[in-house]
């Protein structure tokens, strides 16, 4: 099914969902970091426009999910007590500004250092402005940092979805999961 259920997420909810998952740990993975040397060495050139690759899939898709959600009606799943709520939408907004803000800065350093975006396949997307080299190497450092804070408030986050499911007993795991993952059932207390 595409829209949700009372008890779980949509199909195309679901599918967004993991694919963001997938892309944004092979961004992380290809992510080559050190000085801008090494990032453009030829060496690098697929393993860099692959990243990038990556970080445009991830805004766009990232873009698909929030269009998605103004219409989608969210599962009445029971996520614990109200600050547990609370810390969970707020969990999900950082997470939602950092699939944003990530490709953005990283797109406005690449092109404030005077690098194209070159994506796989060669295509070479020019910077629209000067070279302004030092601000755009702290850009790219304020990328870098993002990105392993994504890293690791995703990470979070699948802690939070397993203590659910483990400790909690809910159903916020299972409303995420895709029909074909079986999870075992708790049998009631």
């Amino acid at each position: 099914m595409i829209a949700h259920t009372t008890k779980t997420h949509g199909r195309f909810t679901q599918t967004l969902h993991w694919i963001t998952a997938i892309l944004v740990l092979l961004a992380f993975a290809s992510g080559l970091g050190g000085s801008e040397a090494r990032l453009y060495a030829s060496g690098n050139d697929f393993k860099r426009e692959l990243h990038e690759t990556l970080g445009v899939a991830i805004f766009s898709v990232s873009l698909l999910r929030l269009m998605w959600l103004a219409f989608a009606h969210k599962p009445a799943i029971d996520g614990g007590p109200e600050w547990m709520k609370a810390l969970a939408t707020s969990m999900q907004r950082a997470l939602y500004a950092l699939l944003f803000l990530i490709p953005i800065t990283a797109v406005m350093g690449v092109w404030l250092e005077g690098h194209p975006l070159t994506l796989l396949g060669g295509t070479d997307i020019a910077a629209f402005a000067g070279n302004f080299h030092t601000f755009g190497g702290l850009v790219v450092g304020a990328h870098t940092l993002l990105g392993d804070a994504l890293i690791w408030l995703a990470g979070l986050h699948a802690v939070a979805a397993i203590f659910h499911y483990l400790v909690l007993r809910d159903d916020v795991l299972a409303s995420m999961t895709p029909a074909w993952v079986h999870l075992p059932k708790w049998p009631d207390n």
